[in-house]
């Protein structure tokens, strides 16, 4: 298949790399400025991955969406204007796969509705979720992950030409659950990430209990199914999220809680306002992310915030 990736940071380049490495014909495309580009265009390599001579780079957009398939790994918060560029191309019978994890701020809305108000209806929107960091697939590491889509014969599709020894997709069932799921347990892992910075590192059990909790109350409610909540797009990505070295959200909240400076993208630090407003919208509480929020944006002591949310446990159950 033509595949193009739209996003040139560290997942953009893996996926590149690896539908490459799997035989598709793949452009991964970044724009003309953009730093990750240009070291690519440079070295072939973003200090992670070694970028292979057939995998094309490519700094025209309209050159980009001429594949059949077309993959997006960017700034969960940019995906809107991403939509609005294509827009102009009237780009028609492509499949869209969104490798990408994350909730619109401004209007709550999952990164699928977004870009399906944006494009002709003749495109089929997926997305691609589960565990899983660039460092251990380039080393051949393998895991699990879901494709998940509205449109089975897409969604068949894809599962069937991404799949490989290195990564098995299970077909995904629950579109709302899946991208909800998937974009709060970044949350999670900042969560999990000021429990390391504090040197509570043993409350993660609690933490992962109670998130997946938390979060499959927020499904329901919005129409999904619960039990989503503890399939591989969030408990199944705890592993991935809640201990590894490699996890970004896990660093930025550890070394937020420490006060150094992290320059990496957390999304999670952007999720937790849009869950924030979906928890208000759909009446369910949110008490890990609640806490969370109230540290990243109305400037409250971590330890202090941690300590009432446990100390929470003592009087209520997890229900």
């Amino acid at each position: 298949m033509k595949v193009t990736v739209i996003g040139c940071g560290r997942w953009g380049s893996f996926i590149a790399w690896y539908l490459d490495k799997i035989g598709h014909q793949v452009v991964l495309y970044g724009r003309e400025n953009s730093k990750h580009m240009i070291r690519l265009q440079e070295k072939r390599s973003n200090g992670l991955i070694e970028i292979p001579k057939t995998l094309r780079l490519e700094t025209d957009l309209k050159q980009a969406v001429l594949s059949d398939v077309i993959g997006i790994s960017i700034n969960s918060q940019g995906l809107r204007n991403l939509v609005q560029e294509l827009r102009s191309y009237h780009p028609k019978h492509k499949y869209f796969v969104l490798c990408m994890k994350g909730i619109e701020i401004s209007s709550g809305k999952r990164l699928t509705e977004i870009i399906e108000e944006g494009i002709d209806s003749s495109n089929k929107v997926a997305v691609w979720l589960g565990p899983g960091h660039v460092q251990e697939f380039y080393k051949g590491i393998p895991n699990c992950m879901v494709i998940d889509s509205k449109h089975d014969k897409a969604k068949e599709l894809l599962v069937l030409s991404f799949s490989s020894d290195l990564i098995r997709f299970y077909y995904g069932d629950d579109l709302i659950g899946n991208e909800i799921g998937a974009a709060a347990k970044n949350v999670i892992g900042i969560a999990a990430g000021m429990l390391d910075g504090l040197n509570l590192t043993s409350l993660k059990g609690a933490l992962m209990s109670r998130g997946t909790r938390e979060i499959a109350r927020l499904i329901k409610a919005m129409g999904g199914s619960e039990l989503s909540a503890y399939g591989l797009c969030h408990l199944g990505d705890y592993e991935a999220t809640v201990f590894s070295q490699f996890s970004h959200n896990r660093r930025y909240g550890e070394m937020y809680v420490k006060g150094e400076e992290y320059k990496d993208l957390a999304e999670g630090y952007y999720t937790v306002e849009a869950l924030i407003k979906l928890g208000k919208e759909y009446k369910v509480e949110l008490p890990i992310c609640n806490a969370v929020h109230q540290v990243l944006y109305n400037g409250q002591q971590a330890d202090l915030e941690l300590e009432k949310l446990f100390l929470r446990s003592l009087k209520k159950s997890f229900k």
